[in-house]
């Protein structure tokens, strides 16, 4: 079964440090709304701000019905006002996945 990701890579400026995380604890608890979401991954340098965030759907439609959630298209316009000296989206679609856990 395949799948998408979207990958959101970014450099967050040094600025509205309490806004911006407000903004993305909003986020990452709407994407869970979505139907088709399925998981995401978030990492972020704290010297650096150089920072990834993974979210993986089902489908385009699902990618698509986030796109189109106005918080989020409000967060994506805060973003390039205020949070992102720059940013990146890729999407991709994943054909398979592979998984090792270390047994205790």
């Amino acid at each position: 079964m395949s799948y998408i990701a979207v990958i959101f890579t970014s450099t967050r400026r040094d600025s509205d440090h309490e806004e911006y995380a407000t903004w993305s604890h909003l986020m990452s608890e709407m994407v869970r709304e979505i139907p088709g979401f399925l998981d995401s991954d978030s990492f972020r340098d704290p010297e650096t701000r150089e920072g990834v965030t993974i979210a993986y759907f089902e489908n385009e439609e699902a990618v698509k019905t986030w796109r189109e959630v106005s918080e989020h298209q409000e967060a994506q316009q805060l973003g390039r006002e205020k949070f992102y000296g720059e940013y990146r989206v890729r999407i991709a679609r994943v054909e398979r996945e592979y998984h090792w856990e270390r047994p205790d």
